[in-house]
């Protein structure tokens, strides 16, 4: 029997919630066009994140900082063309939903309706949760974000793990509480200390979704670019490599440009004929003159 929920048909919210009740284990992972989108879903992934990570792994920024609206949306539509069964996420870069709930509102219409995500993810909670009610309220569904949340790591004292005191962990838990109850259908807890992670997890009617959190949470999320070995930069502790991609790109780019330089590259396999009466005829053509060329008196 397949571990898939529903291969007929898109993954729903109430589907995803049904996993975490029947103790199934949520996949999720980032994509950010048609081919990784479209391997998304023939791997039977169960939510594409759009991540704004992009701006790291695809557009070759130093943070997530720079990713825009507009260059998300573009992402997002190829990523749906592939990913048709996975629930499909947008995640609201910075400066998209911070401003106001108009402006989140209008932002996360636009994900939506002219990318097709089924989605947006919004990080933090504070001000955040008024956001989330307002696009809820609109009817867009809504996944949160606590813990180390990247648009706002410079205020968290950098990319290190939270909640690693008492405090800072019953902090965390009543933000992930908030954000249910502001509307969110799912949480994702980043860089949390596993028994912390956990009792949120236990604590969540809805589904939590780990990214260096432990195994306690509802599923799991990783970079594409980084769970594929394609991302040179410093990879977090909690990253597993799950293959190394760039070494098998970069071996066979080397071979095809050595193979253009022998001269081996194309061989007769690669190219097509054409009847030897027609190259006859071209080749008696070719001292005519050209169309165009300049006539003597």
């Amino acid at each position: 029997m397949s571990s898939r929920p529903d291969e007929a048909g898109k993954l729903s919210l109430t589907e995803l919630a049904e996993l975490k009740r029947r103790g199934r284990p949520i996949v999720m992972v980032t994509a950010y066009d048609y081919p990784t989108g479209r391997l998304a879903d023939v791997a039977g992934i169960d939510v594409v994140l759009v991540g704004d990570s992009a701006a790291m792994t695809v557009l070759g920024h130093d943070s997530t900082l720079p990713a825009t609206m507009d260059e998300l949306i573009m992402l997002a539509r190829a990523t749906v063309r592939g990913a048709r069964r996975p629930l499909v996420v947008g995640d609201m870069p910075f400066g998209s939903f911070q401003v106001s709930d108009e402006e989140a509102v209008r932002n996360g219409v636009r994900f939506v309706k002219t990318a097709g995500v089924d989605a947006v993810k919004v990080e933090g909670a504070g001000p955040t949760l008024g956001r989330v009610r307002a696009l809820v309220g609109a009817g867009i569904p809504v996944m949160g974000h606590v813990g180390l949340t990247p648009q706002s790591a410079t205020m968290l004292g950098g990319f290190r793990a939270q909640g690693r005191t008492a405090e800072r962990a019953r902090n965390l838990l009543d933000d992930a509480l908030a954000l249910e109850a502001a509307g969110c259908f799912s949480v994702v807890l980043e860089a949390i200390p596993a028994p912390v992670a956990t009792r949120i997890t236990e604590a969540l009617d809805v589904p939590t979704i780990g990214i260096g959190s432990g195994g306690g949470c509802d599923g799991q999320v990783l970079v594409l670019h980084d769970l594929l070995g394609l991302y040179e930069g410093r990879a977090p502790r909690f990253v597993k490599r799950y293959t190394e991609l760039a070494d098998t790109i970069q071996a066979a780019l080397s071979r095809y440009a050595g193979e253009v330089r022998a001269g081996v590259f194309p061989d007769e396999t690669h190219t097509y004929a054409i009847p030897e009466e027609e190259l006859a005829a071209f080749e008696a053509t070719l001292s005519l003159p050209r169309a165009g060329s300049a006539r003597q008196a």
